[in-house]
């Protein structure tokens, strides 16, 4: 993997190294993935990417984002079944997930102690383990509990 900082021409040669045809589309990408160094949803991408050239189409970011993962050159981040965000960082660490502001960080892998991992199934080995904190404010005026309606009895 290359270190920061990204540019266009040494990620055609990160792409080159993992097998990947870079592409203008490809390039341009990946260049908003790795550049920025954020958790990015596709959706994301393609507005990073479609603001410098408008021709990026979703199923284009979409089918990028698969061979980019396939390559193990990004992470796929899932914090909830309509929530995905794209990770250049493919070292081991977890994440804080704010619920309040949709905003994805990491945590060093070093800071999680993890102990008491049932038995794999045979033949099985583990192949990494994602931990997704959520958090949210602790001011959170919409939580007040609210007294129930009084009853009529009679």
């Amino acid at each position: 993997m290359i270190e920061p900082p990204y540019t266009r021409d040494n990620l055609v040669a990160m792409l080159r190294s993992h097998d990947i045809n870079p592409t203008h589309q490809r390039i341009e990408i990946a260049y908003a993935l790795f550049s920025r160094g954020e958790h990015l949803s596709a959706d994301q991408v393609l507005a990073i990417v479609n603001d410098r050239h408008s021709e990026t189409s979703k199923a284009t970011v979409y089918n990028t984002l698969n061979l980019f993962l396939e390559k193990k050159l990004i992470r796929e981040v899932i914090v909830d079944p309509s929530k995905v965000f794209y990770d250049p960082n493919t070292a081991p660490h977890h994440h804080f997930y704010n619920i309040d502001s949709g905003e994805l960080t990491d945590i060093n892998a070093s800071r999680i102690t993890i102990s008491g991992l049932p038995q794999l199934p045979e033949g099985m080995v583990t192949e990494g383990v994602d931990i997704i904190v959520r958090i949210r404010s602790g001011n959170r005026s919409d939580l007040t509990i609210r007294p129930a309606a009084n009853r009529k009895t009679g």
